[in-house]
């Protein structure tokens, strides 16, 4: 096992584990820091791809961006809400969490299958040896090209969850008016 193979196991270990605690730790401080560590380790994650521009992207957009907006929302959240969400003692599997396991095990299975069906080992566009890219090619430009013509709608509909997600965080730092 060269160095290259302990590196990349290190920030796939890092990204499963910190998402997996993101979303069972109750303390919301915890489980802002473990989706940066996330964030930035799938970031790592690009850059063992060699897909520079989409780790500097990952870097700008979302450890810098979102998590910054996350922060605020946070900080500017009533005192108790916090106290909401930490005194909450719930077991995980319990009969409101049917419905949430269902339509997950759902989307799972339908992933499954179309994965399955595709046979993505035996495309010819992975297979062709001309998708390989080399260190030195120039990526910027061809991630630009294709999304400004054939990513057009994906970029599109980011924008608008990028808009959502800005949209929420200033309703939840939104304080309440006593009467």
């Amino acid at each position: 096992m060269n160095i290259e193979q302990i590196v990349f196991y290190f920030f796939a270990a890092s990204v499963l584990l910190s998402a997996f605690m993101v979303v069972f730790i109750k303390n919301m401080v915890r489980s802002i820091f473990l989706f940066f560590v996330t964030l930035f380790s799938m970031a790592g994650l690009f850059v063992f791809a060699l897909a520079d521009f989409i780790a500097v992207t990952q870097l700008i957009v979302y450890v810098g961006g979102m998590l910054v907006l996350m922060i605020f929302a946070f900080l500017l959240s009533s005192k108790t809400i916090l106290n909401k969400s930490e005194v909450k003692e719930s077991n995980l599997l319990g009969l409101h969490h049917i419905p949430g396991l269902f339509i997950a095990l759902l989307f799972f299975l339908i992933l499954f299958i179309t994965i399955y069906q595709a046979n993505p080992d035996q495309l010819s566009w992975v297979n062709n040896s001309e998708n390989v890219i080399q260190v030195n090619d120039n990526t910027i430009h061809f991630i630009g090209v294709n999304l400004m013509t054939r990513y057009l709608i994906p970029f599109e509909i980011i924008s608008v969850l990028l808009m959502m997600a800005l949209i929420g965080a200033s309703h939840l730092a939104r304080r309440e008016k006593k009467i």
